[in-house]
């Protein structure tokens, strides 16, 4: 499936004539260094200079260490952690490469996968741990080559440990050394990668001597190393010390000492006979009453980490603390709060939409998203990840084939972290009815518990369990909403003006001001979308669009598909920002993971077949999907007046009607179906508006000729179908075969649905009313 480009006119919004010509967006408009969401390639800061600023301006920092998960299912837990303890606002973090593992690999579990996944889908900067230990240099470049492939820009070079059992020994083509490593990468590489290597308070098992070890250590800093990280240590005064005996000898690059809270006496045992440390005696004789005592233990790690870092401080230090966390969070969160490090500010957003990448070029480039992955920010990042570029700030190229692929929805990163149990405590163990589903919704938009009294945090269509803060704002009305069937996935209410730093609804650079259009997309039942069609007939101003699953529904009322931005802002010094948008090309996209959500989300929690399962199934495959965008939005929306009181009445009054709504929308003359297994960006030709027309234009006579006939029966609609039906099949082969020449399946497709239609215009309604 192809993804157009955006199309916004910029200039348009500033009050300059365009002449057709769309005003570029391009990365260099960005002045402001200091914003990376608005930064410029040219001016991309490097992990080197933000550690050399935080130095300069004296303002502390910490790092956060992970190692690889060993399951799929720890992956899911994994980095939902990095997103808890991302909000901290560390400065990097680390990932360990596990030469078992396959690290290298594209496997869920990979020391590759995860520091990519960490970078492309929790938005942190991202440094990978590299080693080169039994491996050949050909087989350090192709991990080099694919790291720099996935937007890593940060590297720890080490020599790395055999695995168990294996003895340490020299590649052919291989290195005895990290500071070989480290050589190897700056020669083949340059500058793109900064790297940091490992330093030793407490010398290094292999090393004569201290003198000895503190030499290699230069080695590898003169090789091209751009800071260094310790290894754990559990007294202040060995830092310091390592610290002064650093600089002695010429190692001016930043070091940034390793903590290692102690969490467990187990993982501590283990961890100082891996290190070849030995732990203080005050230290063993504090934890060992306690050793079985895990609480206690981790209480007394955070006091002992807090006063050894204190201590540190006090001797003159000003840099940044790295922290070993074993993968846990609780002790490493403590120790941060407690020594003031853990960020508690609320953090200004670059745009409205959640920026979780960390990519260069997303970081640089990309300004510009459709609304609909509002509350899908890993899957839109996922779904365009192999996209070369974000020319002009858009979303990505037209010939881009990445977007529309589904087939590997299952990656671990896209999976919800809540257990089946809990799935099932919130969504219902057992659903009667589709009144159950309208439940769940309405719980889950009015943060009240469902039936069975728990909360219902999260919905297949969010990716968090929050809500945004603007939600508050139509909330009352959000509820009625779902609580009658249109069951809502995303919403925003309209803004005129407000402050970029407004606490709800801001964003983007300071002393701007932002705006936006009331928006809301939902799910209902064909019934109630037939109805909403009556009443939207008199707002012309309200946008809209309607699809199916199989994608045989297509309605909207614009004429021309084109692409409306639904919020943008105002700057000093810039550009007006359009970052968030409608457009219905990429809605036609977006509608496949919408409603394969109903199915891989949620009607897999029950046995198939079950009356659950099947309520869930006949929502995914008889509902239809309705986005609508008011245009006037300096003016109080009239989406709530349209939705609540207006559209109750048109559902009154079409009550006593029977008919086959999904037919019905699906025959309706301004349906433009639309194959979206394969959305075409190319002009309809001539021959295929005339076809077009002669199906309408015939189908419309035959209609007006059974209303012009005052004794009307069935007989007399055979005879005009079939004299109309020759002309129809002389028009319908034709086409046909001209589209089998230009090899033009899309065409085919097309002329077989407008046929279909045409018949069931005929067929279907007999009577005069219901046709009208």
């Amino acid at each position: 499936m192809q993804f157009p480009p955006l199309t916004v006119d910029m200039q348009l919004l500033n009050g300059a004539p365009t002449n057709g010509v769309t005003s570029p967006s391009t990365c260099s408009d960005s002045e402001d260094a200091g914003d990376s969401a608005f930064i410029s390639e040219e001016g991309f800061v490097s992990l080197k200079e933000k550690i050399a600023q935080r130095l300069q301006t004296g303002d502390r920092w910490f790092s956060l260490e992970f190692f690889p998960p060993r399951t799929a299912a720890g992956a899911v837990n994994l980095i939902n952690r990095f997103e808890r303890m991302g909000k901290g606002q560390p400065l990097f973090c680390d990932i360990t490469w596990h030469p078992a593992g396959n690290p290298g690999s594209d496997s869920l579990t990979s020391s590759m996968t995860t520091a990519a996944t960490m970078l492309q889908f929790c938005g942190l900067e991202t440094v990978l741990h590299i080693t080169c230990c039994n491996i050949t240099r050909d087989g350090i470049r192709k991990h080099l080559e694919k790291a720099k492939r996935l937007g890593i820009r940060n590297l720890v070079a080490l020599r790395g440990d055999p695995l168990k059992g294996q003895e340490w020994r020299v590649s052919e083509d291989g290195f005895a050394y990290a500071s070989d490593l480290v050589a190897f990468i700056r020669a083949e590489f340059g500058n793109f990668f900064t790297i940091a290597v490992a330093g030793y308070p407490v010398k290094h098992p292999e090393a004569a001597s201290n003198e000895e070890d503190l030499a290699n250590l230069k080695t590898k800093c003169d090789a091209g190393a751009d800071f260094i990280i310790t290894q754990l240590f559990f007294q202040a005064e060995l830092f310091l010390k390592f610290l002064k005996d650093c600089r002695e000898i010429g190692i001016t690059v930043p070091i940034i000492p390793g903590v290692m809270p102690i969490q467990g006496y187990t993982s501590l045992r283990n961890l100082v006979k891996l290190s070849g440390q030995e732990v203080p005696k005050d230290i063993q004789q504090a934890i060992e009453p306690i050793k079985d005592n895990d609480a206690a233990i981790r209480n007394y790690g955070v006091f002992q980490a807090v006063r050894m870092i204190r201590t540190i401080m006090d001797g003159g230090f000003t840099g940044g603390f790295h922290f070993y966390t074993l993968n846990r969070e609780v002790a490493t969160i403590e120790i941060l709060k407690q020594i003031g490090l853990w960020n508690t500010q609320k953090i200004q957003r670059p745009f409205p939409w959640k920026l979780i990448s960390n990519h260069p070029k997303r970081r640089c480039c990309e300004d510009v998203r459709p609304i609909f992955w509002a509350l899908r920010p890993k899957s839109y990042v996922h779904r365009t990840q192999d996209w070369d570029e974000f020319p002009n700030g858009r979303w990505g190229s037209s010939q881009s084939p990445a977007f529309g692929n589904l087939n590997d929805y299952h990656l671990f990163y896209l999976k919800t972290a809540h257990q089946k149990e809990e799935l099932l405590e919130m969504w219902g163990h057992e659903l009667t009815s589709e009144k159950d589903v309208f439940d769940v919704f309405s719980a889950f938009i009015g943060g009240t518990k469902n039936k069975n009294n728990h909360a219902v945090t999260h919905l297949p269509w969010t990716e968090g369990d929050d809500l945004h803060p603007e939600t508050s704002k139509i909330q009352e009305n959000l509820v009625s909403l779902n609580s009658r069937g249109f069951l809502t996935i995303n919403s925003q209410p309209n803004v005129m003006c407000a402050p970029s730093d407004d606490a709800v609804f801001g964003w983007g650079p300071s002393n701007g001001y932002v705006f936006q259009k009331a928006y809301i997309e939902f799910f209902t039942s064909p019934f109630n979308a037939w109805a909403l069609l009556s009443v939207l007939k008199k707002y012309p101003s309200v946008d809209y669009h309607m699809v199916n699953y199989d994608g045989e529904i297509n309605i909207s009322n614009k004429e021309e598909p084109s692409t409306n931005a639904v919020t943008w802002g105002v700057f000093p010094g810039r550009e007006i920002l359009q970052p968030t948008v409608v457009d219905p090309d990429s809605f036609q996209v977006w509608k496949e993971e919408a409603f394969s959500l109903w199915h891989e989300h949620w009607a897999i929690l029950y046995e198939e077949g079950s009356k659950s399962w099947t309520v869930i199934e006949n929502i995914q495959n008889s509902y239809v999907l309705i986005n609508l965008v008011d245009n006037d939005f300096p003016k109080e929306t009239v989406l709530w007046n349209i939705l609540v009181q207006e559209l109750s009445e048109a559902l009154v009054a079409q009550r006593g009607l029977e008919g086959d709504y999904t037919t019905l929308l699906k025959s309706l003359p301004q349906n433009h179906s639309v194959d979206s297994s394969r959305v075409s960006s190319a002009v309809p030709s001539r021959r295929v508006s005339t076809f077009n027309s002669c199906l309408d234009s015939t189908s419309s006579q035959l209609v007006s000729c059974a209303d012009s006939d005052p004794g009307y029966n069935p007989r007399n609609r055979k005879k005009i179908l079939i004299a109309f039906s020759l002309l129809l099949m002389q028009i319908c082969f034709e086409h046909f075969m001209n589209s089998v020449f230009e090899k033009n399946i899309f065409e085919k497709k097309r002329s077989l649905k407008r046929l279909k239609r045409f018949f069931r215009k005929v067929l279907f309604f007999p009577s005069p009313e219901l046709r009208n």
